[in-house]
């Protein structure tokens, strides 16, 4: 069993940057790795998104330790814990909140521009509902990560402003992973065409 880094030298190493950084990056995210099983414990999350709520901690601690906003009044593990617990918090609220919806145009076959306008209201309205189903069922199966960008997306936000609420490097990332989601969305739904 290996002698765990003190606080101070993780800290100091990665403020100091240089070569050195990646290891001490490293080491922060293997030495509180089992927040991961306990947040699937304590809070009744999959395990994919106790690890994704994990990996955005680690990121969020980094930049506050390298920017200076990490004071040292508690301990690493105590800080890296509240913040790792808020982003379980805040993943749990927003499935038991779900304000935000996914609009889906639909596509009308053309037999059914022939029915009456009662009918034809009735017909689009039930493939409406069928197709926001299908929708729904297809983001639920897609994860938390891609379901979340997308809805983002769909809410009109911009690549740039995605990538500072998720907490991605660039908008660049967040593009590829939209394009990535998007076409596992299509797969999953049999659409060839582009949504």
């Amino acid at each position: 069993m290996t002698t765990p880094i003190p606080d101070f030298n993780i800290i100091e190493g990665l403020k100091n940057g240089g070569p050195q950084r990646p290891a001490f990056e490293r080491t922060l995210y293997q030495t509180f790795f089992y927040f991961i099983k306990q947040g699937v414990f304590k809070y009744g999350i999959d395990e994919e998104y106790a690890a994704s709520c994990y990996s955005d901690t680690i990121i969020s601690v980094i930049h506050n330790i390298v920017e200076g906003k990490f004071e040292g009044r508690s301990a690493l593990k105590s800080y890296c814990y509240q913040i790792f617990s808020n982003k379980c918090v805040d993943h749990l609220r927003k499935e038991t909140t779900n304000k935000r919806q996914v609009y889906q145009t639909t596509s009308i076959d053309s037999l059914v521009f022939e029915l009456p306008d009662g009918a034809r209201n009735v017909v689009q309205q039930i493939i409406a509902k069928e197709q926001w189903a299908g929708i729904t069922q297809k983001l639920q199966e897609l994860g938390d990560k891609c379901r979340e960008i997308l809805l983002y997306f769909e809410d009109g936000y911009s690549d740039k402003d995605i990538a500072g609420f998720m907490l991605y490097n660039s908008a660049d990332v967040v593009k590829t992973s939209r394009l990535r989601c998007l076409e596992k969305l299509r797969k999953m739904m049999n659409i060839k065409q582009s949504l």
